[in-house]
């Protein structure tokens, strides 16, 4: 059955907010997002937003974007929505990354030269969840801060671009407990989740270890490590030596890239099954060829979208959803064919953009 949050990213329709009709110039019309709306319990659940985003914008802005490191095609494809996206609207950007999670001061640091510089707002995809709390704050007195993707404590952040990695987790958690219920054989998990202390690690974890509660699935061994291939090469690499026997490999996209070519090369690919908790270009090939189980998509080019937006909506004073991100979707063999790469992964072809610069539209606001 075809997702219908996915395709309806590729319908017109009306904004939830205000019932404004759509007349996007972002391609077919709006964007299917979600965002968390709190409930009378006290409890936050995830709504469908339906999300016109801006024609043009009213000025060439210059956005500085900061992202934890560019050297996993996750973030790859964010960046080519934000190019994709500034481009639309008509702004520019510099970009800088940390060269990994444990860089969390080198991070702080380019906050900083951000907010010293000629930039307008900034958008930052954090290595901490509050490591650099009162940096933001500092700098949100001059200008909006724009957390996308992983998450970030609140204080000074003017919005997210971001889905709820408590769902990325659990929808992997749930892939293998639909599988393996608890009256049938346990099955033994080696688990990737990512960087110790990144923001989004623990909280895909908890929505992980949550969803396999009461399963027949059970973890063998927790390997935390930064998300370039050669660490989680060396990782997966140990799991298998100290778990002989393992039914699974979990984990960060690297992770379940990296497994495929080393449980070939071991002879172990028809032993031992392999799930995503994201979508990367690698584990969009081995879904099609039936290498890896499952992933979900957070459809990362529409966040890198959004996060550029969202900015410009703050710098513009027309921000009217705080935080939002795309609907998640579960992707299977059987069902790549379907969901395809739309806004989830940039062209195969595309090279990382450090500093784009918009060219100037005559006249009136443009559309595409």
């Amino acid at each position: 059955m075809k997702s219908a949050p996915y395709h309806r990213t590729l319908a017109c329709v009306a904004l939830v907010l205000g019932g404004a009709p759509c007349a996007s110039a972002a391609g077919a019309g709006g964007w299917a997002l979600e965002r968390p709306v709190a409930q009378a319990d006290g409890t936050m659940v995830q709504e469908p937003l339906e999300y016109v985003p801006l024609e043009r914008a009213v000025r060439n802005w210059r956005l500085c974007i900061l992202y934890p490191h560019i050297k996993d095609p996750y973030w790859l494809s964010v960046n080519y929505g934000m190019v994709e996206e500034a481009r639309r609207l008509g702004v520019s950007f510099t970009l800088h990354e940390a060269d990994g999670y444990p860089n969390r001061a080198r991070q702080a640091e380019q906050i900083r030269a951000c907010a010293r510089s000629e930039a307008d707002a900034i958008i930052l995809g954090t290595v901490s969840f509050d490591g650099h709390t009162e940096t933001v704050l500092d700098v949100a007195a001059q200008m909006p801060v724009i957390a996308v993707v992983n998450d970030i404590h609140p204080a000074g952040i003017s919005a997210k671009a971001a889905v709820s990695w408590v769902e990325m987790g659990a929808s992997a958690g749930r892939f293998l407990a639909e599988r393996h219920p608890a009256d049938t054989p346990p099955v033994r998990v080696a688990w990737f989740p990512g960087p110790y202390g990144a923001g989004w690690v623990g909280i895909i974890e908890s929505g992980f270890h949550a969803a396999i509660a009461g399963s027949a699935v059970e973890i063998a061994g927790i390997y935390y490590g930064d998300t370039g291939r050669q660490d989680q090469i060396l990782l997966v690499e140990q799991a298998l030596e100290a778990h002989p026997g393992i039914d699974y490999i979990v984990g960060n996209g690297p992770s379940a890239e990296v497994a495929v070519s080393i449980l070939r090369a071991q002879g172990l690919s028809d032993d031992i099954g392999i799930v995503s908790t994201y979508l990367s270009h690698a584990v969009f090939r081995g879904l099609q060829r039936g290498r890896i189980l499952a992933a979900p998509t957070d459809f990362p080019v529409l966040q890198g979208r959004l996060g550029v937006e969202m900015a410009v909506r703050a710098l513009q004073s027309e921000l009217l959803v705080t935080e939002a991100g795309p609907s998640i979707v579960t992707v299977t063999p059987e069902t790549v064919a379907e969901v395809g790469s739309l806004e989830s992964l940039a062209p195969a072809d595309f090279e990382a953009v450090f500093e784009f610069e918009s060219t100037p539209v005559q006249g009136p606001a443009a559309t595409d």
